[in-house]
């Protein structure tokens, strides 16, 4: 079984999510620096076998280059949000925000993975981003979904990229779809869960749902 633990980090306080099962450990959107990480991984003896992130905001990746200079672990992420390291919202920089230190990715499709032999169902969910993607761990009943929906709210669809509709369609044909029981962990705020946002949800009131 899975274990997941949540830090807080960076100038956002975006959530990254350690995931770690026996020896072997992996990182989703480590978005500040990731020491306290680092010495977690130290002290259980874990090997970083990866790096997921949801989409490619400065928030959810500045911490993407250290981690991966500290363990070796390869970093994967949607190619629809390159585009996005040539924007100040993907480059930080902007009203004093740091900006992101450079590193190296390799493209993360839908489908099914399997991620420290557990499976992990990708899901491309735009809309935040043209390339968000949310990770689908059936064992844990829990859907990391970066910044597609937050408690009771969604994520902004102003930036580059962004659509409001579509983020709406996302959450219905993706994430509202899933068990009722599906945890839901957001890149900022408490986790939730699919069956309160499906009902409770503000963006999603006047949306029948089959």
């Amino acid at each position: 079984m899975l274990e997941i633990k949540t830090y807080p980090l960076g100038v956002l306080q975006t959530n990254c999510y350690l995931l770690y099962s026996q020896q072997e450990a992996m990182v989703i959107d480590p978005g500040g620096d990731p020491e306290r990480i680092v010495t977690h991984l130290k002290e259980k003896g874990l090997k970083l076998a990866m790096i997921l992130n949801t989409h490619l905001h400065f928030d959810h990746i500045q911490g993407n280059a250290d981690l991966a200079a500290a363990t070796g672990a390869k970093i994967f992420a949607p190619e629809e949000d390159r585009f996005l390291l040539q924007t100040e919202v993907g480059a930080g920089g902007f009203m004093d925000f740091p900006e992101t230190p450079e590193f190296e990715f390799e493209d993360l499709k839908e489908g099914r993975h399997d991620f420290l032999g557990h499976e992990c169902q990708v899901l491309h969910t735009p809309g935040h981003t043209p390339g968000s993607l949310s990770f689908y761990f059936p064992e844990l009943q829990s859907v990391f979904v970066g910044d597609l929906l937050f408690l009771r709210a969604v994520g902004r669809t102003d930036f580059p990229g962004g659509s409001m509709s579509m983020l709406q369609r996302s959450a219905r044909e993706k994430i509202f779809t899933l068990p009722d029981n599906t945890v839901i962990y957001s890149g900022h705020g408490p986790e939730s869960m699919v069956i309160d946002e499906r009902k409770n949800n503000p963006f999603f009131q006047n949306t029948s749902f089959t």
